[in-house]
């Protein structure tokens, strides 16, 4: 298998292929507006829609530099989890620019040599990890929530 297809593959295990974690839009798929703003009482933790901005964010910073565009506004990591309007609206908005993205993200791969993948396969190595970090995250605030089911079978 070539590191063009396995980076295809876990790209798409991080998104919404099931593999031996559950992938992000599934983890988003029933999460209201209210339970993606949600926070625990006790402990420092980022609500569900906070992690989602923070993993858009790199993704977007990504599709950036692939397609030549500066990046001129570097966040610090704290800022990366802001949350720039929250409404119903917006929350199904950035859902879909989830994908948007991903997908965006998916296609540079799809259209990159196979050097070029080959001498810096971490830049989606690092994301396709992130992504299932911070899944894991939404996963247990959903639980935390009540939201997640307590037994799941997949695959």
């Amino acid at each position: 298998m070539s590191v063009r297809n396995l980076l295809l593959q876990y790209w798409d295990f991080c998104l919404d292929q099931e593999d031996w974690y559950p992938p992000l839009m599934h983890a988003l798929k029933d999460v209201t507006f209210e339970q993606a703003l949600w926070k625990p009482e006790i402990g420092a933790a980022n609500s569900i829609w906070e992690n989602v901005q923070h993993l858009l964010y790199f993704k977007e910073r990504l599709l950036k530099r692939l397609s030549g565009v500066p990046d001129e506004q570097h966040a610090g990591n704290d800022e990366t989890f802001l949350i720039p309007e929250a409404s119903k609206e917006a929350w199904e908005n950035v859902k879909s620019r989830m994908l948007e993205v991903h997908s965006s993200l998916r296609h540079a791969l799809e259209q990159m040599s196979e050097e070029e993948i080959e001498t810096k396969p971490q830049r989606f190595m690092s994301l396709i990890t992130h992504d299932a970090y911070h899944t894991g995250q939404i996963i247990l605030l959903a639980k935390l929530q009540g939201s997640w089911p307590a037994n799941r079978s997949y695959l």
